[in-house]
């Protein structure tokens, strides 16, 4: 009978190592980008602010009760409806616009007449120049560049004044 060495006996074997493993490095790879990360995030968001808050569902605020006084001016609730005819700009009181027609119908090609809209907020404002507040409404299909410059034309005047007509919006829904 022959003898034979082992395989085991043959390669010596090494002795594993039971190090810890170092994750400095990844930490600080992590670190760096949640930096980067916040920063780009605070530095962006500026850019796409837009100033508009939600419709109040609870019950009445205190502004609302100090509309009984009777000693105030008579207060404008604003609100701007949008769809495909054209724009229907209401008051609390009244529509302004003729047996159920918008207030500023779209254009014959079927878009909306932002300025003939920007006029008619320049016409309010000077009714009810204390006035700040304005809800905005639109249909469901109502592209979102509309709602947008719907708002843009009723934050401010269009010319090179940039005065302020309703920079407080409120969206609403129909």
């Amino acid at each position: 009978m022959a003898f034979h060495y082992s395989r085991r006996k043959l390669k010596p074997r090494e002795e594993e190592e039971a190090g810890e493993l170092n994750i400095v490095p990844y930490l600080d790879i992590l670190m760096n980008l949640i930096l980067f990360m916040l920063l780009s995030i605070t530095g962006l968001a500026s850019f796409g602010i837009l100033n508009v808050s939600a419709p109040n569902y609870g019950a009445p605020s205190t502004d609302v009760a100090a509309q009984d006084v009777p000693d105030q001016p008579p207060r404008l609730v604003l609100s701007v409806l949008i769809s495909k005819k054209g724009h229907f700009v209401n008051s609390e009181n009244a529509i302004l616009g003729q047996d159920g027609a918008p207030t500023i119908p779209t254009r014959a090609d079927g878009s909306y007449d932002y300025a003939a809209l920007n006029a008619q907020m320049v016409k309010i404002k000077g009714a009810f120049p204390t006035e700040t507040k304005v809800i905005v409404a639109a249909d469901p299909d109502t592209p979102y560049d509309a709602l947008i410059q719907t708002m843009d034309a009723l934050r401010e005047t269009q010319d090179t004044s940039h005065r302020l007509l309703f920079p407080d919006v409120t969206l609403g829904a129909l």
